[in-house]
């Protein structure tokens, strides 16, 4: 009986934890309920801070963990494999509306990349979270408060990619939800997967890491390379460096 109760336990701590960390991607309240009118140039900032972001979540999170516990020619094809994915996804999304212009109804493709890699991501969170409750509640606290830290700066980076791409705010607020709910399914599969997570994972970081390199390198950077003016590409690098100083400092929470 006492190994049920600490099953329940472990059950409802993990699920709370991960609809707390999935409840961070409504930073996009904070723009809609004080009214921020953002225009292109605004939302520029915002997608150079998520570039920094999503580089730094690669290079300083998901690529190291996947180096240090799984062999290196594997990483290393499974984050070619995400680029690679990432591309085909985005190929097929631009010859689906290939003949719509972007719009609030068609928004940019790398939009939905963006989704998918954020989901592959929060579904990681979720196994982690889940993964650590297994272990303790004390670490499975620790943890989920240090990936509440690491998701807020980027959910606000996600939600003005949206934007960017044509998404509207409410829209883009709530594809933003429920790509974070995806959490919920990584936290599910940890607590009844447990015996094969490790394995999932060693996959799953290294691919997320991939196509969060597509979607930086590929559709966002080229973004913010349109900019012709000085001060404004300063500024943009500035909020690059910003996402990724961010991101290092959560690896010391």
């Amino acid at each position: 009986m006492p190994v049920a109760v600490n099953l329940f336990g472990v059950w409802a701590y993990a699920i709370v934890s991960v609809l707390l960390v999935s409840l961070v991607s409504l930073v996009g309240v904070v723009f809609l309920s004080l009214r921020f009118q953002l225009g292109k140039s605004q939302l520029l900032y915002l997608v150079g801070f998520s570039v920094g972001g999503l580089l730094g979540g690669a290079f300083l999170h998901l690529v190291p963990e996947a180096y240090g516990e799984f062999p290196a020619e594997a990483v290393s094809l499974y984050i070619i494999l995400g680029v690679f994915s990432s591309f085909v996804l985005e190929m097929c999304l631009q010859w689906r509306h290939c003949h719509i212009p972007t719009s609030n109804e068609h928004p940019h493709s790398f939009a939905y990349v963006n989704l998918v890699g954020d989901g592959v991501h929060n579904m990681i969170d979720g196994l982690i979270i889940g993964g650590a409750y297994l272990s303790s509640v004390g670490l499975g606290v620790t943890t989920t408060v240090a990936i509440i830290l690491h998701e807020i700066p980027q959910e606000i980076g996600d939600f003005g990619v949206l934007l960017y791409a044509g998404f509207t705010p409410r829209r883009a607020l709530l594809f933003n939800l429920a790509s974070a709910l995806m959490a919920v399914v990584g936290a599910v599969l940890a607590l009844t997967l447990y015996g094969f997570v490790e394995g999932l994972t060693g996959f799953l970081l290294p691919f997320a890491a991939g196509n969060f390199l597509y979607i930086s390198g590929s559709d966002l950077v080229p973004e913010l390379q349109d900019v012709k003016d000085v001060r404004r590409s300063l500024v943009q690098l500035s909020l690059m460096c910003l996402g990724v100083l961010l991101m290092y400092l959560v690896k010391f929470v």
